[in-house]
């Protein structure tokens, strides 16, 4: 029988806090979140592993050290309102949930919306709404919002996004696939985006996010 909670604490004093993550309440999220319960039943034994579970064709629920630094560099506090987009099953939804005043999770996959709805219901974490829709889009519906965290690699991030952000909002995003990719934080002040190099990272990519194919003479 695996002992979850203490492979939990392991993947926070290992994978975590090694990689200069200090923000108490990101630490307390990931000492509380039961990663195992986000994955398919049969990977549960591999949830602290520290790597990506893949959780359906294409989608993968985030290695917890690069994801940590991503939260922490959101800065958020209960205050904040915040957009994911991509919530897969919905753990890093949890984890927000904890850290956030309140959450939408935004998710493309009607399937995998289904089971963090219901995940997350089930484990009483009653301030996130998972809703369906083109990631690329954001939602609107419920903007403006205080952070936004895309949940994987992209290409570029859509001005979409950017336009749903509060003025002093903050997005944070992997640009680049593989090796080459790097985090960002994005800011906006005065209705005006600046973004700042955060550190180097590799991530698996969200579906969409590519940009235009342009044309070369």
């Amino acid at each position: 029988m695996i002992d979850f909670e203490a492979a939990r604490n392991r993947m926070v004093d290992n994978q975590i806090r090694t990689t200069d993550v200090t923000s108490h309440s990101v630490l307390s999220a990931f000492f509380s979140v039961p990663r195992e319960a986000f994955v398919p039943a049969e990977k549960a034994a591999l949830a602290y592993i520290d790597d990506d579970i893949q959780v359906a064709q294409g989608r993968y629920v985030m290695e917890p050290s690069p994801l940590a630094k991503l939260l922490q560099l959101a800065t958020i506090t209960k205050d904040d309102f915040v957009l994911e987009v991509g919530a897969t099953t919905g753990y890093v939804s949890a984890l927000l949930s904890l850290i956030a005043g309140s959450v939408v999770a935004l998710e493309s996959d009607e399937t995998l919306a289904s089971v963090a709805t219901a995940k997350l219901a089930e484990l009483g974490y009653d301030n996130v709404a998972v809703v369906t829709g083109d990631l690329e889009a954001g939602y609107p519906d419920e903007a403006p919002y205080d952070v936004i965290i895309l949940d994987g690699a992209v290409e570029e991030v859509p001005a979409a996004l950017l336009e749903q952000l509060r003025d002093g909002g903050r997005l944070v995003a992997v640009i680049g696939y593989g090796n080459a990719s790097t985090a960002k934080l994005y800011v906006k002040e005065n209705g005006t985006v600046s973004e700042r190099f955060a550190f180097n990272t590799s991530v698996k990519p969200l579906p969409g996010f590519r940009k235009a194919e342009e044309f070369v003479f």
